[in-house]
């Protein structure tokens, strides 16, 4: 049983809780300031230990893992002051809101050798995962574009939205950096890396913010095929594009990769992923599976866990959470000048 620690007691922060405890391999202890929410989880999942302060918790026990859930702004400071205790960290997306002091983490984590994780949860679903392999062994060729539409009715998911992190960008709010950043950094784990974007956003229909709740945005990735001594340079990019909105009465995801001899497509909303080879026909499904919503959470624990006890590197690894992080900065840059940006 490992002594993890979550720190943030929001509704993400709960969740990590329920399902570090659902692994059976894990025992949670929560640091939340705000008494009252602190004292309600603590009874809801029968918690024996919490603490008011990261400071207090670090003093008062002793923790392998720690999970950071507070805003994004918070992510790098905490994680510095979590590796410094030595403890290995699952840091809740985005890593954070600018590059400041993430050279520093990466560095620090690296000279002591700690296991930290990004938790980009999409990362954990077996449909992505089946569709990622596909991709990857270029069973279709080459991935020469990827596409992404979705949305969803945040108020519903997301009841308090006017009242946390999501109102300012400045603590990790907006569509740009809340939802975007999840089909963003799962196409970079597919098709490669984005080099250079163009993006617009807007305000159109959620009450009581004014950051942006709809998203369109152009990308090209560079895809390094596994073939060996081929350079990558000469390899032609991976257009993409990406169109998201967090106001729309169907909660829907699609993200397809087209090759050149056919075109895959994972289907969140359905929890399957799908092949098309043939000119005119139809869809066929590859595999199909019956989630709920903490399953994902519960694999990412686990996956955590796992690499705690070094039986497995990184979901995503600060490196590819900071090219992400940068694709959030360049995407947000973009929509204010309307012009291309270089990564």
């Amino acid at each position: 049983m490992k002594n993890i620690l979550i720190i943030g007691g929001g509704s993400i922060g709960e969740r990590h809780v329920r399902c570090f405890q659902n692994t059976g391999r894990a025992t949670v202890s929560l640091c939340e300031i705000n008494n009252e929410l602190r004292a309600a989880i603590a009874e809801r999942y029968q918690l024996q230990q919490t603490f008011g302060s990261l400071n207090s918790a670090l003093k008062e026990s002793t923790f392998q893992g720690a999970v950071v859930c507070t805003p994004a702004h918070l992510h790098v400071g905490m994680a510095k002051e979590l590796v410094a205790y030595g403890c290995g960290l699952l840091i809740e997306k985005p890593l954070s809101i600018s590059l400041k002091g993430t050279s520093e983490l990466i560095a620090e984590a690296a000279k002591r050798r700690l296991p930290v994780s990004i938790a980009y949860v999409l990362r954990q679903h077996p449909a992505l995962r089946g569709l990622r392999e596909c991709v990857r062994q270029q069973r279709f060729g080459r991935p020469v574009q990827i596409t992404y539409t979705g949305g969803q009715f945040f108020p519903l998911y997301r009841p308090a939205y006017r009242e946390i992190y999501y109102t300012k960008h400045e603590t990790g709010g907006g569509a740009i950096q809340d939802a975007l950043t999840h089909p963003v950094n799962a196409a970079e784990w597919i098709v490669g890396p984005i080099t250079k974007l163009v993006a617009d956003a807007a305000h159109c229909v959620l009450d009581g913010v004014d950051v942006e709740d709809t998203v369109h945005l152009l990308t090209r990735h560079a895809f390094a095929e596994n073939v060996p001594n081929e350079s990558s340079a000469t390899t032609p990019p991976v257009l993409g594009s990406f169109s998201l909105n967090q106001h729309q009465a169907p909660n829907e995801s699609a993200l397809t990769v087209i090759c050149e001899n056919g075109a895959v497509r994972f289907e969140s909303h359905n929890n399957r992923w799908l092949s098309c080879a043939e000119p005119g026909s139809e869809w066929v499904v590859e595999e199909e599976f019956s989630l709920e919503r903490d399953d994902l959470f519960i694999r990412q624990a686990n996956a955590f866990l796992d690499q705690l006890d070094q039986q497995a590197g990184p979901t995503c690894s600060l490196d590819e959470a900071l090219q992400t992080l940068r694709v959030n900065l360049a995407t947000l840059r973009s929509v204010q000048t309307g012009a291309w940006e270089t990564l």
